[in-house]
């Protein structure tokens, strides 16, 4: 039997995973993915390895988990989900991973296109009809670098090849495959594929810069008497913290995170000014952008209109933001730690007597910012709670104190997001992960990816009552107890979406919601969330009395560390 009887292009599908270093294929099949089980079980039967299976019974959970191992390994992965309706519950998770610059493989089946020809994978059931809609791509456009539709068996191998090269090009993203049926099942022909063979593509990564562009920014910062750093997601790269830390005791310089997404500069640092880079940008005289999409709210923070502002960063434009601005006087693309050392050399090479004073001064005063800040954040966790209204300062406060160094934590407390951040700091990159997106419930899918791709650490997630809802926890713990991925859940209950209320009081600060107390946020306290982790076979416990905080963390911790996953239901200060 020749090789054209027996080759499909779901054959060269799964090749082209596999050479394009795929690890796994998070996937929520349906009837158009019957050519690549069918072919799958032919490659288990032959003793061929392909990428490993996590079946996810909802698509959110699968892209999430998607991103979390591509977060924990630099390594995209695959998502493979069902027709227009899997890319649909797949898209909100896109959004995230957009905003985040995640790269992950999205591919989507198609509903059959034939009904009377007898192709082979043509239309034999009633969904087949009405899982065609015009434009299956338009779902996720808005949060994808690159789509195609597999338009030829023969070109399988090397549309995987491409998809890949374009979400591991920097900026780094999601990108969006879609694979008709009748065109999965078709045989190839190996003569099809050219003299050239299987191509491979290769992703474009960031680099430096012109030396005079770095010297130009040198010379602001060696005239510099305030400059300030502001960054968010730099620390993507894990060399990037330890860059910044370098940069920032040259300089003397403040570095600020506002909407972190992950640890830029470690916390015990003198050099970590906080979250809030509007308190200092009235008086800062030369700024860098590192790596940060919204630096700051611009309707609410002064600016001192005589500062100079520069910019390093893998997406210095902001492709997928329609409109961006803020006060800019140098733009750099590229990779944030090249950019930095190069900054670094040129500092260091006009450094003078006099420069090296003042960072010696501003050092000092920058430490004893650091330390009364560290004071601040002590008393805001001094205070227990009471019953059934624990103050998530001193929950968050006593949680850290159980976590080890390596230990990663992802921050979706949403309006207690700065207990998160302020009372469990972290000094080691890659430990923190916050989110960049506007899609709620990302953290327990991302905690289970990054599980699975650092399996000898602690992970733990802390989300909102609101937001644990949108996060499809069911299938998440399904998921982690099916494949040993013990993960920990502190939800921060605190009966509804704060969010939606302190939006309306921003708005309207002494209007009739406020005056009559209907903000149309309060979701209650009837669920018994640490049931639904029960229910999967996960532990589960219940937490209302601020007496009992540390007896019932280290249970949990001591639970997790048996290798079975937890979650624990807190009572916070009500919205």
């Amino acid at each position: 039997m020749s090789d054209v009887d027996t080759r499909t292009a779901a054959n060269d599908l799964l090749q082209g995973l596999v050479d394009s270093g795929i690890d796994y294929l998070f996937c929520n099949l349906g009837t158009d993915h019957a050519p690549l089980i069918e072919e799958m079980a032919h490659w288990r039967e032959q003793g061929r390895k392909f990428p490993s299976l996590i079946l996810c019974p909802h698509e959110n959970t699968a892209v999430h988990m998607a991103g979390g191992y591509a977060l924990a390994t630099g390594r995209g992965q695959a998502v493979l989900v069902h027709v227009d309706a899997g890319t649909a519950n797949a898209a909100m998770g896109l959004h995230n991973l957009c905003r985040a610059r995640i790269p992950i493989l999205l591919i989507a089946g198609r509903a059959p296109m034939t009904t009377f020809d007898n192709s082979e994978g043509g239309r034999d059931t009633y969904v087949h009809f009405i899982q065609e809609p015009f434009d299956q791509g338009s779902v996720v456009r808005p949060y994808v670098k690159w789509e195609y539709n597999l338009a030829w068996p023969s070109m399988a191998h090397e549309v995987v090849s491409r998809a890949v090269a374009v979400m591991q090009s920097d900026p780094t993203g999601p990108v969006y495959l879609t694979l008709p049926r009748e065109v999965l099942a078709a045989h190839v022909d190996a003569a099809s594929i050219g003299a050239y063979g299987l191509q491979k593509h290769l992703p474009v990564k960031a680099q430096g810069a012109d030396p005079a562009s770095i010297k130009a920014i040198a010379k602001k910062l060696i005239q510099s008497d305030n400059p300030m750093m502001v960054t968010a997601y730099a620390g993507r790269n894990h060399q990037a913290p330890a860059q910044i830390e370098k940069l920032a005791a040259l300089c003397g310089m403040r570095v600020c995170e506002f909407n972190t997404a992950h640890m830029n500069l470690r916390r015990d640092s003198p050099f970590f000014g906080g979250y809030n880079p509007a308190a200092f940008t009235e008086q800062t005289d030369v700024g860098l952008m590192v790596d940060v999409d919204v630096p700051w709210i611009p309707k609410t923070t002064r600016v001192n209109p005589n500062a100079y502002w520069a910019q390093f960063d893998v997406d210095a434009i902001k492709r997928d933001i329609p409109m961006w601005g803020f006060p800019l006087d140098a733009r750099i693309e590229g990779d944030s730690v090249r950019l930095m050392a190069q900054l670094i050399e040129a500092v260091e090479a006009m450094a003078t007597p006099e420069f090296q004073a003042k960072v010696k001064q501003r050092t000092l005063e920058l430490s004893n910012a650091h330390a009364k800040n560290a004071q601040r954040v002590a008393l805001l966790a001094k205070e227990q709670g009471t019953v059934n209204a624990i103050n998530p300062h001193y929950l968050c406060a006593v949680l850290g104190q159980h976590l080890n160094s390596e230990d990663v934590v992802l921050n979706e407390a949403i309006r207690n997001t700065m207990a998160v951040f302020e009372q469990i700091p972290r000094n080691t990159p890659g430990t923190l992960v916050g989110l960049m997106g506007g899609g709620l419930g990302f953290s327990a899918g991302t905690a289970l990816g990054m599980k699975l791709a650092q399996p000898n650490r602690r992970v733990v997630h802390v989300v909102g009552d609101g937001s644990f809802y949108f996060g499809n926890p069911s299938a998440v713990y399904t998921i982690a107890v099916e494949n040993q991925l013990p993960i920990l859940t502190v939800l921060l209950d605190n009966g509804g979406w704060s969010a939606v209320k302190e939006s309306t009081l921003r708005m309207y600060p002494q209007g009739q919601a406020k005056n009559t107390n209907q903000f149309a946020s309060v979701l209650g306290h009837g669920t018994d969330f640490a049931a639904i982790a029960e229910a999967a076979g996960a532990h589960g416990e219940r937490l209302n009395d601020p007496t009992q905080v540390n007896a019932a963390i280290a249970r949990c911790v001591k639970v997790l560390d048996e290798g079975r996953s937890v979650l624990l239901h807190v009572r916070i200060t009500p919205l």
